[in-house]
């Protein structure tokens, strides 16, 4: 498959196009198939996906309404399993790991941030962000460390005594990016994460997501509509009727990335809100 104009009616293969080492793998699926519906009244979401995410890679990835990419980001960030298919996440085959496994891959190495915070509305932005670690049991001195180091660099210090219903969206969100960060995952799973911000608070937040990346901290995919919050990503793959089309890549320029990835929309249609 070619990255920008790739044959339609062809299978994905887009894992390896970058020729990186093996050893930098982060997630890689394999054949990947998703159906839903009892046999012979089946409805196949996404049909056969080849993918490999990198160390400091930041993917976007896009598509039509009802593409399969919230099926995708989920079988990816293994809250739902593949009908086939191999899913690998740090090495592990995770579709044929167990439970107990499969949890600690998950607390180890993935964050998750969701278009709607998922803060808990009882405790304050502090304690939203230090929970992950405190449900792992790790020293109080050293959640309290890490807590507002992450609330430093995220220009949330003067609010980590708040409660989320007293904090913006804008706020909310990137709190929610501190409380993903704050176990040092090797690759942050991000649903629609402007969806529910106005521009200002979106721009603020996806600069932070890319100097996430780019320090080396973790690994980004991210599932949008939005062609503005795509440019942000250094590879756009834009997924159609359960098929990877395509990817374009970044290069030095956003601005113009940004009217690439709009011409891709007008070439695929579909709606992508």
């Amino acid at each position: 498959m070619a990255d920008e104009k790739a044959g339609f009616g062809q299978r994905s293969q887009v894992g390896g196009l970058k020729g990186k080492m093996n050893d930098n793998k982060v997630v890689e699926i394999k054949n990947l198939v998703k159906s839903y519906g009892a046999k012979n009244f089946q409805t196949t979401v996404l049909k056969g996906i080849d993918l490999t995410i990198y160390k400091n890679d930041f993917i976007a990835i896009m598509g039509p309404s009802g593409s399969g990419k919230t099926t995708l980001l989920n079988i990816l960030s293994t809250i739902d399993k593949p009908t086939q298919g191999m899913v690998t996440l740090d090495g592990h085959d995770v579709t044929h790991i167990s439970n107990k496994e499969l949890a600690k891959l998950r607390k180890d190495k993935i964050g998750f941030v969701f278009q709607d915070y998922n803060l808990l509305d009882t405790m304050t932005l502090q304690d939203n962000i230090a929970l992950p670690l405190a449900l792992d049991g790790v020293p109080a001195k050293r959640i309290l460390e890490k807590t507002k180091e992450l609330a430093a660099a995220f220009g949330l210090e003067a609010q980590l005594r708040q409660y989320p219903y007293q904090l913006s969206g804008g706020q909310k969100q990137r709190g929610a990016v501190c409380r993903a960060l704050i176990t040092e995952p090797e690759i942050i799973f991000a649903d629609e994460p402007t969806g529910a911000l106005d521009s200002k608070a979106g721009k603020d937040l996806l600069h932070c997501l890319r100097r996430v990346n780019e320090s080396g901290q973790a690994s980004i995919l991210m599932v949008t509509h939005d062609p503005h919050c795509a440019s942000y990503a250094k590879d756009v793959y834009l997924l159609s009727d359960g098929v990877m089309k395509c990817r374009i890549s970044r290069g030095n320029d956003r601005k113009e990335f940004y009217s690439r990835i709009i011409d891709l929309q007008t070439s695929i249609g579909g709606d992508f809100a």
